[in-house]
């Protein structure tokens, strides 16, 4: 399947020495209602995704799979620090443009993006979603993704993992 929970699993499974089963569902929805309901024991999930089950006492967290503590969930530990060191399936999302965009537009864009993410009401809203608002520059974010990509097709390689 190729996707970011599915991943995250494969690489567990080659730094902890175990393989678990993936089992493909076509969203997070259907695999929270079987893990939910008994029917599959584990999920790499997304915060924002199941942070309302937990809260609700319907999941219990294990681990998060960032390299540091989620803010809001200061007592949950890292899989790392739970026994998978140096572990990092860090969920992003970011804002790109066509290759070719003016940089005053790539400036405009970054500037506001920043502006915005430093307004407390909606920086409390990212977190209470159990997402971490970061910023930075354009060439950051850049260096963040050509950093990702060889880390990921290694982790693809070695799992045989095949887009559908």
């Amino acid at each position: 399947m190729g996707l970011a929970a599915h991943l995250a699993g494969e690489l567990f499974n080659s730094m902890a020495g175990v393989n678990m089963v993936h089992v493909p569902y076509k969203g997070a929805g259907p695999a929270l209602a079987d893990l939910i309901g008994g029917q599959t024991q584990v999920m790499f999930a997304t915060a924002t995704s199941v942070i309302p089950q937990i809260k609700a006492g319907k999941l219990r967290a294990l681990a998060t799979t960032a390299p540091k503590r989620s803010i809001g969930f200061e007592d949950l530990p890292t899989v790392s620090e739970a026994g998978v060191a140096g572990f990092d399936a860090t969920s992003w999302h970011g804002i790109v443009v066509p290759t070719g965009t003016p940089r005053s537009i790539v400036d405009q864009i970054s500037a506001a993006v920043n502006t915005a993410l430093k307004n407390p009401d909606l920086r409390e809203k990212f977190l209470t979603a159990g997402a971490e608002p970061v910023g930075g520059t354009p060439e950051q974010f850049a260096a963040y993704i050509k950093g990702e990509v060889p880390r990921w097709v290694e982790v693809i390689r070695q799992s045989g993992a095949k887009a559908e």
